[in-house]
C-alpha cells in the first residue's frame, strides 16, 4: 500500500490545530482503504498551548507525527525541514493557519493518481485584502518575467500542494537550507497541475506575516531565480557614468565659453552628490542580499534543531 505524508508547520495555532485535525481526517478519510497515511506537524516554538495540543492529538491518532522545533526556525525553514522528513510516496503541505483549505486534498490526490507528479494549489480569488492580493499578484508576475531561465515560475502558488516522491529527493538533493519552494519545484521541470481556489481569511489566531517576513520570501524568490536586479545595477553605473562625463563635458565648454557669467553654484553638485550616492546604497542593498544568500548555502548550519519527536518509530 502506498503511503502520503502530510505537513503543516505551527506557530501559535492553538486555535486552530484541533479544526485543522478534523478536517484533514475528514479529507483523508475517502482514501483509507487505498493509502497508509502519516500528518507530520511541526511546532516552531510555539509561545502558546499549541505544544500541548499537538501532545492530545498525537496520543490519540499514531498517524500524527509531532516534531518539537528547539526554537522558532521561520516561515520556511520548518515547513521545508517536515517535507525533508516525510517518507510517503507523495507528501501534500498544507499551512496551519487553515487558509490553505483542507478539503483540497482530494483534488491532489486525484490529480497525482492520473500521473502528475506536482499537483499546486492556485488562488484565483482571495478573501484577503483587495491591495495585498493586488501587491502579491503583482509579485508573481514580477518575478515570473525576470526569471533566469524557463523555469516556468507559477503565479498565484504558495507552496500548498502535492509533491510526488521523485520531487521530494530532487529537492533535497539541492540541499539548500533556505530554498524557495514554490521556485524550485518549477526549476525540477515536471509537467505541474493545478487545482483552484478561493484563499478564505484566516478566522481564528493572528497571522506571523509581517513586512520582514513577506519582505524576506519575495527577496528570496528574486536573488535565487534572477539575475536581473544584478544586471540593472550593472547597467546603472554604465549609464550614470556616461552621464556624469557627459555633464562634466557639457559644464566644461560652458565655462569656457561663458567664463565669467557661468555658476551653478552648489545646489546642484549637492543634489547629485545625494541622488548617486542613494543609487549606490541601492544597489549595495541588492548586492547584499545575493552575498546573503550565498553565506546562508555556504554556512551549514542545520535547517532545524528538534527538541522532541512523537510518534515517530
Amino acid at each position: 500500500m502506498k503511503k502520503i505524508s502530510l505537513v503543516s508547520s505551527c506557530y501559535n495555532e492553538e486555535e486552530n490545530i484541533d479544526t485543522l485535525y478534523d478536517r484533514v481526517t475528514k479529507a483523508i478519510e475517502p482514501f483509507c482503504d487505498k493509502y497508509e497515511f502519516e500528518y507530520i506537524l511541526l511546532d516552531n516554538g510555539s509561545t502558546d498551548n499549541t505544544e500541548s495540543k499537538l501532545r492530545e492529538i498525537a496520543a490519540k491518532d499514531s498517524r500524527i507525527k509531532v516534531i518539537l522545533n528547539a526554537r522558532n526556525f521561520g516561515h520556511i525553514r520548518s515547513p521545508y525541514y517536515g517535507m525533508i522528513q516525510a517518507t510517503g510516496d507523495a507528501v501534500i503541505y498544507l499551512a496551519s493557519d487553515l487558509q490553505d483549505p483542507p478539503e483540497l486534498i482530494k483534488d491532489f490526490i486525484q490529480k497525482w493518481e492520473d500521473g502528475y507528479k506536482i499537483v499546486l494549489g492556485q488562488k484565483t480569488k482571495s478573501e484577503e485584502s483587495i491591495l495585498m492580493f493586488l501587491i502579491r499578484s503583482a509579485y508573481y508576475e514580477l518575478i515570473s518575467r525576470i526569471a533566469d531561465d524557463d523555469s516556468g515560475l507559477v503565479k498565484n502558488c504558495t507552496g500548498f500542494g502535492l509533491y510526488d516522491k521523485k520531487v521530494i529527493e530532487i529537492i533535497k538533493s539541492m540541499d539548500d537550507p533556505y530554498p524557495y519552494i514554490r521556485g524550485l519545484v518549477c526549476d525540477i521541470g515536471f509537467e505541474k497541475a493545478f487545482v483552484e481556489f478561493t484563499q478564505p481569511t484566516r478566522k481564528r489566531g493572528i497571522t506571523k506575516n509581517n513586512f520582514y517576513t513577506l519582505y524576506d520570501n519575495a527577496m528570496i524568490g528574486i536573488v535565487k531565480h534572477s539575475k536581473v536586479p544584478l544586471r540593472i545595477m550593472t547597467f546603472l553605473g554604465f549609464g550614470f557614468s556616461f552621464l556624469s562625463l557627459l555633464i562634466a563635458f557639457l559644464y566644461f565648454v560652458l565655462k569656457l565659453i561663458f567664463w565669467e557669467e557661468f555658476s551653478l553654484g552648489l545646489a546642484p553638485i549637492i543634489i547629485s552628490l545625494f541622488f548617486f550616492a542613494s543609487i549606490q546604497l541601492f544597489c549595495l542593498g541588492v548586492l547584499g542580499e545575493y552575498i546573503g544568500a550565498i553565506y546562508t548555502r555556504v554556512n551549514k548550519k542545520p535547517v532545524v534543531v528538534e527538541k522532541e519527536r512523537i510518534n515517530f518509530l
